[in-house]
């Protein structure tokens, strides 16, 4: 970084690409071990650079703005900006908007990829309307990218669904919330039967949240079945990686056992309940 920023004062036009291209990968590094503000301050300045060298030649560095500007609104959004955050994935979707016009085979996945994140951060704000608009163009889009690649694009389909259905439970429509989020178990299921170290993870995420808005619609049963099966699947995760499942076991056991209660089942005698929770004091947890 050092020697780019040395290099980049002396010859601009030919080092600063590399300069904006090591700041933007710094930042990502940064997060990734927990320095937010340092990930902040990093991937702002690749952007600043990278606008630059955009304004000057944007068939050449508008992709580069794009991709920088979406890792910022992820910056922003880490340390709590999430207005901001919006603001720069607002920016990033615009412009993979027009990239993908001009080549949709480059850039429809990037624009898919950032849709959702929009969605995502518009969510966080309250802007429940605006971030059911981007979930379900990114829904549509990467339905159109997996039908014709699944191997790269199911995961992908599957985790703007999961977006999806949250967006719709937030804003009322909990049928069409229910048909999303059960799409989403469908397809990571598939994907976990093929890499179950890959995908059960997202697996026993999507069948959470198909267990809250089973409730929600009054499938009692359903909800008990879905959640069930979530518990299961996070207490064989956190039997194997301790640290990084007990909230999610803890999360999915608490709901499970809100939903015996509601139907007026014993909580204590039933036997997933009983197995998760020996699970969790075995390995020193309370």
């Amino acid at each position: 970084m050092k020697l780019y920023r040395k290099l980049a004062a002396a010859r601009p036009d030919a080092f600063e690409p590399d300069l904006a291209s090591s700041l933007n990968n710094q930042g990502n590094m940064q997060s990734e071990v927990g320095g937010r503000e340092e990930a902040l301050a990093s991937t702002g300045e690749a952007v600043k650079l990278y606008r630059k060298l955009a304004a000057a030649r944007p068939d050449a560095f508008e992709p580069n703005l794009a991709s920088s500007l979406n890792n910022l609104g992820s910056r922003q959004s880490e340390v709590g900006g999430r207005e901001e955050a919006v603001g720069s994935t607002g920016e990033a979707v615009k412009l993979y908007r027009k990239l993908a016009a001009a080549r949709p085979d480059a850039f429809e996945p990037d624009l898919a990829s950032s849709l959702n994140n929009l969605g995502n951060m518009q969510s966080a704000v309250g802007q429940r309307e605006e971030a059911l608009a981007s979930t379900g163009e990114a829904v549509k889009l990467h339905r159109k990218l997996a039908a014709a690649r699944p191997d790269a694009f199911e995961p992908n389909l599957a985790g703007s669904l999961n977006n999806l259905g949250a967006v719709q439970s937030a804003v009322g429509q909990r049928e069409e919330a229910l048909g999303s989020t059960g799409e989403a178990v469908k397809l990571y299921r598939k994907l976990a039967a093929a890499r179950p170290d890959a995908f059960e993870p997202d697996l026993a995420m999507s069948l959470n949240n198909l267990g809250n808005m089973q409730s929600k619609v009054g499938q009692r049963e359903e909800a008990l079945a879905s959640t069930g099966e979530a518990v299961k699947l996070y207490q064989s995760l956190f039997e194997r990686w301790p640290a990084a499942f007990v909230n999610n076991l803890v999360i999915s056991l608490r709901n499970y056992s809100r939903y015996l209660t509601e139907g007026g089942s014993s909580v204590d005698a039933d036997p997933i309940v009983q197995s998760a929770r020996s699970a969790i004091q075995r390995n020193g947890f309370r």
